[in-house]
């Protein structure tokens, strides 16, 4: 019996036990587990790692398996509530709270597993990036080039078109996906499991082609992702998967704000921009290495310049040198050595200090940005404005500016539904705070700032000459907005480019009738 097959069979036989959520009740640890106001947990489970967006659903459940799941989204509907889904929480905007009434819950599926008949590694959706190195790594010696943030959840990382720090070297972590294991809901009400592979012809093809970048919340609820390199031909786990590099060398230098002027400043931000463009070729030497310039407020005292290198690389340690002579070239001042040392692979993977993943307490907003050339003299003026603002003397944002390109740019932008394959850098703007009545004054800096670094193209990052769009996963509703959108190219595009229209018939055709939708989700055609 196929998965998808066993899944249906065994669905029916649980959609009756699931059918009413009761405050109180208590299932199997096997089965699916209701949580409702009444019970302890639902403080937890009604939020993600953005603490400023709480929902009040009638019920979280908790599932554990792909039949629980066609149940649960089978019963959300038939009581006719609005439903979403949450793997690792991680969502930057309140699509999984604002008037949804049902949360399906996955981050009890957390598997990680090798099917041999089929030839290819299995990977639930709940399961976290750092869950899935571990078992990947620890058990056949592969990876994939996913994000750096341990505690992000496979279900919107995959389906967003996730990249890392390997990515340069491999591509984005969609582009080893084989197949997507997801519950779609036809035009009756019809709740089902359906798998569509990157051999799949025709509609199941565009909906597998959905999930390589369309962004999570969109088809359907995503149980089980499939992974097997498209270039693999062998039979035996490490033969189908990327091999992470055994040893990596890590540097952290960073910058006294005290050093810096306007102009030395610019400098770094050009010269690291330039270095960028000038390795983006997946035959650069460089193609081994990821690094991260994390421009920060004047309040934190200093910005760092954090890097990631193959150690096993020929002359790992001159070409790391050469990278941060680069970038520090003509500023007449000296950075500050703060980490240099090699590491063993999954130790790094494994060490949130150094790769990232932020407070799980805080509250945060975030926008995105890719690049195709280095910064602009605007671009420059505008971050160092933002950033020593007196009246922003706040050490908690930063930008953090990831060296792109690489294998990434060798896939076509229609061969996935990610159109950025042409970019050097990729860009994410974030600040955290606790405090619920700051609420305003950290959103203002930070829509004014992403404002004025994109005056010349409407506040937002119109793909250009220069500037290349926006990234869905960190999902940005300030691009739907005309008051912070003032471009006149829609939300949609900024995402997808020309891969929206596709994006939206394979909407048509697998939620025709819109059951998995929020502010910015692939709507149907007109």
């Amino acid at each position: 019996m196929t998965t998808a097959a066993a899944g249906a069979a065994s669905g029916a036989a649980t959609t009756a036990a699931a059918a009413a959520p009761a405050a109180g009740r208590r299932t199997p640890a096997a089965g699916p587990y209701d949580v409702t106001s009444a019970d302890q947990q639902y403080a937890d489970l009604v939020r993600g790692n953005n603490q400023r967006w709480v929902g009040s659903p009638d019920y979280v459940r908790l599932v554990t398996s792909p039949a629980q799941t066609v149940a649960a989204v089978q019963s959300a509907l038939d009581a006719g509530k609005r439903v979403a889904v949450r793997s690792g929480g991680h969502c930057y905007e309140p699509w999984v709270s604002d008037g949804i009434e049902a949360v399906i819950d996955l981050s009890q599926m957390n598997g990680v597993s090798f099917d041999g008949a089929r030839r290819l590694f299995v990977v639930e959706a709940g399961a976290t990036l750092v869950e899935i190195y571990e078992a990947l790594y620890k058990r056949w010696g592969v990876t994939l080039p996913g994000g750096t943030c341990p505690s992000v959840g496979a279900g919107g990382h995959v389906a967003g078109g996730g990249y890392g720090a390997l990515s340069r070297r491999y591509g984005l972590i969609v582009d080893h996906l084989y197949g997507v294991e997801v519950v779609v809901v036809d035009s009756a009400g019809k709740a089902r499991l359906v798998t569509a592979t990157r051999d799949s012809q025709g509609a199941e093809h565009d909906l597998w082609w959905a999930h390589t970048g369309g962004g999570g919340g969109n088809f359907g609820v995503v149980t089980r992702y499939l992974f097997r390199s498209p270039s693999a031909t062998g039979s035996q786990p490490h033969e189908l998967l990327p091999k992470p590099p055994t040893t990596q060398l890590v540097s952290s230098v960073s910058w006294s704000w005290d050093d810096l002027t306007e102009q030395s400043f610019g400098r770094i931000m050009k010269n690291y921009g330039s270095w960028c463009e000038d390795n983006s070729a997946g035959s650069s030497p460089y193609a081994g290495l990821f690094s991260q310039l994390k421009p920060a407020p004047k309040a934190a005292g200093s910005f760092s310049l954090t890097t990631e290198i193959d150690a096993s690389l020929p002359g790992a340690g001159r070409l790391l040198d050469d990278f941060l002579a680069a970038v520090n070239k003509g500023t007449e001042i000296s950075f500050s050595v703060d980490q240099r040392r090699t590491i063993p692979w999954l130790h790094g993977v494994e060490w949130p200090g150094f790769t990232g993943g932020g407070d799980p307490t805080n509250r945060f907003k975030g926008k995105s940005a890719y690049m195709r050339k280095t910064f602009t003299d605007a671009h420059v003026a505008a971050f160092y404005r933002h950033l020593t603002r007196p009246d922003y003397a706040y050490p908690g944002a930063l930008v953090l500016i990831s060296s792109y390109g690489g294998a990434i740019n060798s896939v076509a932008p229609t061969a996935t539904a990610v159109p950025a394959r042409d970019s050097v850098m990729k860009l994410m703007y974030v600040n955290f705070w606790s405090d619920p009545a700051q609420d305003s004054f950290h959103l203002a800096w930070m829509r004014e700032f992403y404002r004025d670094v994109y005056a010349g193209t409407g506040g937002v990052p119109v793909p250009g000459p220069v500037n290349d769009g926006c990234f869905v996963n960190y999902a940005d509703g300030d691009l739907s907005d005309p008051q912070w959108n003032t471009s006149g190219v829609p939300w949609h595009d900024l995402y997808y480019g020309e891969n929206f229209p596709r994006l939206q018939r394979a909407k048509a055709a697998w939620d025709p009738t819109n059951v998995f939708h929020h502010a910015q989700s692939i709507p149907l055609p007109a």
